[in-house]
């Protein structure tokens, strides 16, 4: 089975082409080959553009002056254009900075798909996320109190639009969307949008049919008629230390599809344990926060005893065992501020503990040649802020949930209006060791207050490097940008781990489609020569074999 091309839309850093890229076949090789990567944004698109040349090196052998970089034995990024030249301009020519919807996006587009077509025929796959801030419910709360805001003028909802066009003239054999859950929720000048985007979907092209990959209904197919919620995907259900509820919908080219035995249709199989956030985190190098204004070592160490005697000092009516665990944190903060403090940024170590994390997503996540990990480098907080992040994380090792802010006491509110109102109840927001995070969004930019490390002595929100592991990029896959923008790359991305999990199911639809297309050709040969011989089936081994 050849190498299939991949066609990544509204691509952000990566994500979903990361999935694909890294899918083996049993001979080592890639089964897949990013053909084409669009994106806007001109720090996710830097990102983007970096992996697509790494990609182009043999699996696991990325050039030694690129582990320099990432281990600080040099301060700046080689420049990859001079070092193999050959190999950035390819680069190049697979990732673009587009405006998707746009004239110059457009042009650029029919003339990549005539090519893409030339070469490949209809055996290419296309992926990719449709910006969702104008369909998530988050997105939408916040516009509620916007009186210049109108939902129905929102451009972002018609941006879908632009994958359907590409899919019905790329005419791929399969392709995946990716988008949030309040896609199905989502409506525009008063009409639901989800099933217009499905209809839009089965319409594009040749036609197309619509699996769910982790149906819980048990419909697969139009015939069954999957429902909005078959499309909602759990991350957690499938390795990702993290409760993240994705929408996603294969679409499987008529003829592909009809072609497909009994039971084929692409799925992704429940995995048997969720993955803590303790697995990907919790042995991960010690960071101290840094102060918004006067930041050293001894500072943060007085703001951080400070904090201590105020949480003791106003701690929660508990019992005897709660309260022992409820000092025991506080303890460990103080212990943290007495000796030698912790750096905020290039702390050498990335190990993961392996009794807490599977072996296959460690293997994954790793790599051995750092020896630091990079974008993990703490934000600045106000020491009020690390007094809440101390209590927030010795009341979840009390009472093992994150406090609500009605479990905070006085002299720990921030001044907020709406505090005690409880339409911010979760705004200080602790994440639970022993269970999967919380959704990773790209809110995370904006404050670390609903991301605060479950490590009390560390009294801090969590890195750009921890939510990537908590995203499951792997440690060597390095953000361009500012730290917001980091943020953001990875807050909106699609888990690469899960990715490849979507990429495998995809294979198997690839498979049957090539073993279609070689009894045709067999079958064009035998009548071409005369012989009515019936030709026989390819064993299923001749997949993995090619």
């Amino acid at each position: 089975m050849h190498t299939a091309p991949v066609v990544d839309l509204f691509s952000g850093p990566g994500g979903l082409s990361e999935g694909f890229s890294a899918l083996r076949k049993r001979n080592g090789s890639r089964a897949y080959h990013v053909a084409l990567s669009i994106e806007k944004d001109p720090a996710a698109y830097r990102t983007l553009l970096r992996r697509a040349f790494l990609h182009r090196f043999p699996i696991d052998d990325f050039p030694p002056e690129y582990y320099d970089f990432l281990n600080g034995a040099v301060k700046e990024e080689p420049d990859w254009a001079q070092l193999d030249p050959r190999r950035w301009a390819a680069a190049c020519d697979e990732t673009r900075c587009l405006e998707l919807g746009t004239r110059d996006a457009r042009a650029f587009l029919r003339d990549r798909i005539r090519r893409l077509r030339a070469e490949h025929g209809g055996r290419t796959v296309l992926v990719g996320g449709p910006p969702c801030q104008a369909y998530s419910v988050i997105g939408r709360s916040r516009n509620v109190g916007n009186e210049r805001y109108n939902a129905d003028e929102d451009h972002r909802q018609s941006l879908y639009e632009e994958y359907v066009h590409v899919l019905g003239q790329l005419r791929p054999a399969v392709a995946v969307m990716e988008n949030v859950k309040g896609m199905l929720s989502a409506r525009r000048r008063g009409e639901p949008i989800f099933p217009k985007v499905l209809r839009s979907l089965r319409r594009a092209g040749d036609g197309y049919r619509l699996f769910a990959l982790a149906s819980r209904s048990g419909a697969q197919a139009p015939d069954e008629e999957p429902q909005g919620a078959d499309f909602l995907v759990h991350a957690d259900e499938h390795g990702v230390p993290q409760a993240r509820h994705r929408v996603f919908v294969v679409c499987v080219r008529r003829d592909v599809a009809e072609a497909l035995p009994e039971g084929s249709a692409p799925r992704l199989e429940r995995r048997s344990e969720k993955v803590s956030a303790s697995a990907l985190i919790g042995a991960m190098p010690t960071l101290r926060s840094r102060l918004s204004s006067g930041d050293d070592s001894d500072s943060w160490q007085a703001a951080v005893r400070a904090a201590c005697e105020l949480v003791i000092a106003h701690q929660p009516a508990m019992s005897r065992e709660e309260e022992r665990r409820f000092r025991h944190a506080v303890a460990s903060a103080r212990v943290a501020a007495a000796g030698s403090a912790p750096p905020s940024r290039d702390a050498p170590g990335n190990c993961l503990l392996p009794a807490r994390c599977p072996r296959e997503l460690r293997t994954w996540i790793r790599d051995e040649r750092l020896r630091m990990l990079p974008n993990n480098e703490t934000r600045a907080h106000m020491p009020s802020d690390l007094a809440r992040y101390l209590f927030a994380a010795a009341f979840a090792c009390a009472f093992r949930r994150s406090p609500k802010a009605l479990d905070f006491p006085d002299a720990l509110a921030p001044d907020h209006a709406n505090w005690r109102t409880g339409r911010f109840d979760d705004r200080y927001r602790v994440q639970l060791p022993d269970q999967p995070s919380a959704t990773v969004t790209s809110h995370v930019a904006k404050d670390g207050h609903y991301f605060i490390h479950p490590d009390p002595a560390q009294c801090r929100s969590l890195t750009v490097r921890e939510v990537a592991r908590l995203q499951t990029f792997p440690d060597n896959y390095c953000f361009h940008g500012n730290r917001t923008q980091q943020y953001v790359q990875v807050g909106n991305a699609v888990p690469p781990f899960l990715a490849q999990q979507i990429a495998r199911t995809v294979r198997k639809v690839l498979w049957h489609h090539d073993r279609m297309a070689a009894r045709s050709r067999r079958s064009l040969t035998t009548v071409a020569g005369g012989s009515s011989a019936e030709t026989p089936p390819l064993p299923r081994a001749a997949m993995e074999r090619s």
